[in-house]
């Protein structure tokens, strides 16, 4: 599963991209929108998003966010959406969210999203984006298939 994550629009605080399914026809399908820190030159621990590039992505189940998500989606849940090898970030989770504030370099998902430019950013309905994205994420992790993030800057 090749997922894509178009980063459109750089704000003084967020990121704001659109994710979707890379297809081997070449197709796209959008998944959700998303948010992440802004872009640095020098990073900031906790305030500046990953670099672009294209990542591994495996499921986490320790720490706090995958106990948490063990209890607020007991029926779904099989452990954290992690990035893998992402030079200068450990833990970098696709989780919910809505703003800069609830992200530390991670990648927040939504079904709607409001501009950067003149305020923060911000995606909405963040939980139903997530319910909807995991299970197929995750059921392709556990049967063993390679699932990637390829992140893209047109910001």
């Amino acid at each position: 599963m090749q997922l894509e994550l178009m980063r459109f629009s750089s704000g003084n605080d967020s990121t704001l991209g659109i994710m979707s399914e890379k297809f081997t026809n070449g197709d796209r399908k959008f998944i959700c929108f998303t948010l992440e820190d802004e872009a640095r030159t020098q990073k900031v621990f906790g305030k500046t998003r990953i670099p672009s590039g294209s990542y591994p992505i495996n499921l986490r189940k320790v720490g706090g966010f995958h106990g948490r998500y063990s209890t607020k989606f007991p029926s779904m849940h099989k452990g954290m959406l992690w990035l893998q090898d992402v030079p200068g970030f450990e833990f970098i989770l696709i989780h919910i969210g809505n703003d800069d504030k609830n992200t530390e370099g991670c990648i927040l998902v939504g079904d709607t999203c409001e501009q950067n430019i003149t305020k923060r950013g911000f995606v909405g309905t963040s939980t139903n984006a997530y319910k909807r994205i995991y299970p197929p994420i995750a059921a392709a992790l556990e049967v063993g298939r390679r699932v990637t993030l390829s992140i893209i800057d047109f910001d």
